[in-house]
């Protein structure tokens, strides 16, 4: 008997060896340790959207996202920023834009005629409207019908969740597949003062808190309500989205002697550092729950957007072009539309009501600071990602956008070119994240191959 208890403890001491590597592994793997489960604020597990985001979403995203209507993105780069006077500006060659000029641009897209064309859409649909009412009073005066276009126009604006620049004198189209979201090293104060702003000022944190980290440490969330979980969850995934792709492409070289253009690809690294439990006091691994979240919000905004995105023409004035991405975006919706576990936004809103107002407000400030974003590039993504998560929010909370089934979705409102294209590179960066932590898993999977071969054989 004592001869056996020897040997177990040998062998015991043995294995201790032979796994210490692997515990190491696993601590160098904590960014993923939370990983599990129901999302937070929603019914789906992480598992199963992984599975669903990365073999069903995520390549049909990839490829509606290098079509026309959705490559051009339209954005003002010249507005001031509204909160502090900021010099310091991004002095690294790769924070630059490359704007388009009227020769880039899909015809549909060039000049005075899109916007006329979208500008007849309303027109013809406001005439629909009137006549539904001509019966009721034919005696309006100029005057009273140019107030009502006024308080329709202001009624429009208050449902909007952030600043929109589509219709800017100043704005102009940039080329998303020629600008991609990347690491371009801007960093230091200004970056940090941004999310300082977007954190400490505009999201909702616990009455009684003295924490004055920018983020809420997840054990104290509890103590909001749940519509400001889902506001700080919806900024936390939305950082913790552009962290990923940071970490993603990386510029990992910027030899001008060699390659031009830099060298980019994955640096495990600094996504470690950006997302271990060691670095974040904790946290890392729960911001990546709440990419999760987000995803799971904007993906329900585009199922209950469906009955009117289905009808969207989605015109660049390439009618071959046009007609594919018309069912590329069918094919999209209908898969979204067999999964049924998206965020559910019904419970939200149903007590407080000035609690929406503060809801929409606080966003719409969040997208004005984007305006003091020093990098180009990265005001373009911040953006547009902002904006598409606004526009997420428009849809879900609104209520213009409630039973569209039973409605002529086209008569009752419209989105703007640029929510829509906003709206979907959105949840194409969102998914793009889901994806690309599996390829951090890997390449720390693989890191703990080459370091103990002898564990994983």
């Amino acid at each position: 008997m004592r001869g056996s208890r020897v040997v177990l403890a040998v062998h015991f001491a043995v294995f201790v060896q032979c796994c210490s590597g692997y515990f190491n592994l696993e601590k160098e793997n904590d960014c993923f340790c939370n990983l599990q489960g129901k999302v937070d604020e929603c019914s789906c597990n992480i598992d199963t959207v992984d599975y669903f985001n990365n073999i069903k979403i995520y390549p049909r995203l990839k490829s509606l996202l290098e079509k026309d209507y959705f490559r051009y993105f339209k954005v003002n780069l010249k507005r001031e920023c509204p909160f502090w006077e900021d010099d310091s500006k991004c002095s690294m060659r790769f924070c630059n834009v490359e704007s388009c000029g009227e020769k880039d641009l899909p015809p549909g897209l060039k000049g005075a005629k899109n916007e006329n064309k979208y500008t007849k859409e309303v027109n013809e649909q406001c005439s629909e409207l009137n006549n539904e009412y001509d019966h009721l009073d034919t005696t309006l005066s100029e005057k009273a019908q140019k107030d009502i276009d006024l308080w329709n126009k202001y009624d429009d604006a208050t449902d909007n969740f952030c600043i929109i620049d589509e219709n800017d004198s100043d704005s102009e189209y940039v080329d998303l597949l020629k600008n991609p979201e990347r690491y371009t090293g801007y960093k230091g104060k200004s970056a940090r003062r941004i999310w300082e702003s977007i954190y400490l000022e505009n999201c909702f944190r616990p009455k009684y808190s003295s924490n004055l980290n920018l983020y809420i440490q997840n054990g104290i969330l509890s103590e909001l309500c749940l519509e400001e979980r889902v506001f700080y969850r919806a900024i936390s995934g939305l950082h913790a989205s552009i962290n990923t792709h940071l970490s993603a492409i990386y510029l990992l070289s910027d030899n001008k002697f060699g390659d031009p253009k830099g060298v980019w690809g994955p640096n495990l690294q600094e996504f470690q550092r950006r997302f271990s439990e060691e670095t974040t006091n904790g946290e890392g691994p729960n911001w990546l729950r709440n990419l999760y979240f987000v995803y799971l919000l904007e993906l329900r905004a585009l199922a209950k957007a469906a009955p009117y995105l289905e009808k969207e023409e989605y015109y660049t004035g390439n009618e071959n072009e046009d007609w594919d991405t018309q069912m590329a975006i069918k094919d999209l919706l209908g898969v979204i539309s067999r999964f049924p576990d998206h965020f559910d936004e019904k419970i939200m809103f149903n007590g407080d009501k000035n609690l929406k107002y503060e809801f929409r407000e606080h966003f719409r400030n969040v997208s004005r600071i984007m305006d003091c974003v020093g990098c180009p590039k990265c005001k373009v993504w911040g953006k547009l990602q902002t904006q598409g998560l606004g526009t997420a929010l428009k849809i879900l909370f609104s209520g213009k956008f409630d039973n569209l089934e039973n409605t002529n979705s086209k008569k009752r409102f419209q989105l703007q070119r640029n929510e829509i294209v906003a709206l979907v590179n959105a949840i194409g960066r969102l998914s793009t994240s889901i994806y690309k932590l599996d390829d951090f898993k890997n390449m720390l999977n693989n890191k703990g191959v080459n370091k103990n071969n002898n564990i994983f054989n």
